[in-house]
């Protein structure tokens, strides 16, 4: 079965978007070297577009829909998909983030799931009523592996103070976590910073995120209830770069904070 005959676009706008294009392209009889030339892309990229394997992009969708007159069709659809959730987002978050040379991290809730103790990953997932917790367990686990590559990627984290003295499992299971969190520490391609609570308002309070790059390619993961969103575009992956820039003024300098994850370790008794 080829690419184009998987799309599904009663269960996916990205695939209703590919097949629009391909169909408003047919009945203008344009070939897909004409299309590129429209979006001033090569042949192979309009290709992906209509499997698939590449999203149309914002100033992409204007240009067809001044283009076609199509009284901006793919200027919404294209709006609609990049604000929506889709279940592929996760999917595609994950294969980032193993490919990453860096991620940074901003955490508002938990300890992230690449630090987390099996203990933690137990409370957490138990106290979200989640079936097959043992599975997920596992599955997290195996995502730590990251952490053992070689070349290891460069992690930048930023905590919120909530996540660290927040009771997650009880007493026993936040020291270790807290434990396991500064022997990470240690490692000289991982720094935790935190935001203490008493920073008070700042521009990190909307939401976690995690910026991953690869080479020159950069791509956000930013989490929300019920799932997440992966953010493609340049100039909004910039923004959430300037955001992290913005949310780390307000963060402790690193021995600082290590010196209070310490202190918040000690406390729980």
């Amino acid at each position: 079965m080829s690419a184009r005959d998987s799309l599904d676009p009663s269960e996916s706008l990205w695939d209703l978007i590919a097949v629009q294009l391909r169909r408003h392209r047919e009945e203008r009889n344009l070939s897909g070297a004409a299309l590129a030339r429209i979006l001033d892309l090569d042949r192979s990229s309009v290709s992906r577009l209509e499997s698939g394997g590449m999203r149309l992009q914002p100033r992409h969708a204007k240009l067809l829909d001044q283009e076609w007159k199509t009284d901006w069709l793919f200027t919404c659809l294209v709006g609609f998909a990049r604000s929506g959730h889709n279940a592929e987002w996760f999917k595609a978050n994950l294969e980032a983030e193993a490919r990453a040379s860096e991620v940074r991290i901003w955490e508002l809730a938990w300890i992230p799931g690449l630090f987390q103790t099996e203990a933690y990953m137990r409370a957490v997932f138990e106290s979200a009523g989640w079936e097959n917790v043992d599975e997920h367990i596992a599955y997290r686990t195996k995502r730590q592996a990251l952490l053992g590559r070689k070349p290891r990627p460069a992690m930048r984290v930023i905590l919120d103070q909530g996540t660290l003295d927040q009771p997650v499992g009880g007493p026993e299971v936040m020291r270790e976590q807290l434990s396991a969190l500064l022997e990470h520490a240690e490692h000289p391609k991982t720094t935790f910073r935190v935001v203490p609570r008493s920073a008070g308002a700042h521009i990190g309070r909307d939401g976690s995120f995690k910026i991953m790059t690869t080479g020159n390619s950069e791509v956000v993961y930013t989490e929300a209830t019920g799932g997440g969103r992966l953010v493609t575009d340049p100039a909004e992956v910039r923004l959430f770069r300037q955001r992290f820039d913005r949310i780390s003024d307000h963060a402790l300098p690193v021995d600082a904070s290590t010196e209070l994850i310490k202190r918040i370790m000690e406390a729980f008794h």
